[in-house]
């Protein structure tokens, strides 16, 4: 394998747009940690966690974004939805910590947006 590199530009995200999120793997680490007692974790473990799902949140609120803009201005899901992605957007600029409850904050995020993502989606007429 060579050392280099594509760079690939895509402003707009369509190539995102086309990917399907890898929904299951999340679904179980925010069930897991959402479970969790007395976890008795390292906190570069917790900020780990919360760094996974702090990128996956990002990609569901793309996702969110996405769907919502594409609804009528007068649709209220639309609005719903951008109160939600305001709240991510604030949520998640808030700086990790390594602890348990940061996590457990990035794992709810995590859940809410994808019942949003779910609300928006399941009105789609069938193609």
């Amino acid at each position: 394998m060579s050392g280099t590199h594509t760079v690939l530009y895509d402003p707009h995200g369509l190539i995102e747009a086309e990917l399907p999120l890898d929904r299951a793997p999340y679904e179980a680490l925010v069930t897991a940690v959402l479970a969790w007692k007395d976890p008795h974790l390292e906190p570069r473990d917790y900020e780990q966690i919360a760094l996974q799902l702090t990128g996956h949140a990002r990609a569901i609120a793309a996702d969110v974004q996405r769907h919502a803009a594409a609804l009528p201005k007068n649709d209220g899901r639309g609005a719903l939805a951008e109160v939600i992605l305001r709240e991510a957007a604030r949520r998640l600029s808030a700086p990790l910590t390594g602890t348990a409850r940061c996590a457990r904050n990035r794992a709810r995020l995590v859940r809410t947006l994808y019942t949003r993502l779910d609300r928006l989606t399941e009105a789609l007429p069938a193609p």
